[in-house]
């Protein structure tokens, strides 16, 4: 399966994501965003596939989303854009992208969602919360 994680390996729920696919028996093409962040195009596409809107998937935490002003919600989807081709870590993550679908992985568990069933035993995060059980079945529901 052709799996995409736009991956920022600091990021504990970005480390969470490309472990539970790597779970499901699937080695992603990973792409460390910051370094090489996709095109505007592939930004807006992703945006769009996973239903979400521009807003939605701008970062705030630890980025210059306060000095550049982008809290304004008169600001438009392509000034939101442009912030973001400029400053990619506005750019929010994990992005996944399968066949399947296209999801922004916050909480990681929704990866499972775009995912085949194909997972190998239990899966726990980082933290230790408990995602899959030992069939590699979920947990609970996000």
């Amino acid at each position: 399966m052709d799996v995409t994680i736009y991956h920022n390996p600091a990021c504990g729920t970005s480390r969470n994501t490309l472990a539970m696919i790597r779970n499901a028996g699937i080695e992603p093409t990973v792409v460390e965003y910051l370094q090489a962040p996709p095109s505007r195009r592939e930004l807006e596409k992703m945006i769009a596939d996973a239903g979400l809107t521009v807003r939605d998937v701008i970062r705030q935490k630890g980025t210059p989303y306060e000095d550049l002003g982008l809290a304004d919600p008169a600001l438009s989807d392509d000034r939101l854009l442009d912030a973001m081709m400029e400053h990619p870590i506005l750019i929010n993550r994990p992005f996944v992208v399968t066949p399947i679908g296209t999801r922004l992985c916050r909480p990681s568990e929704l990866v499972l969602d775009i995912l085949p069933d194909t997972h190998k035993g239990p899966f726990s995060k980082e933290d230790g919360e408990p995602v899959l059980d030992a069939e590699g079945k979920r947990i609970s529901d996000v």
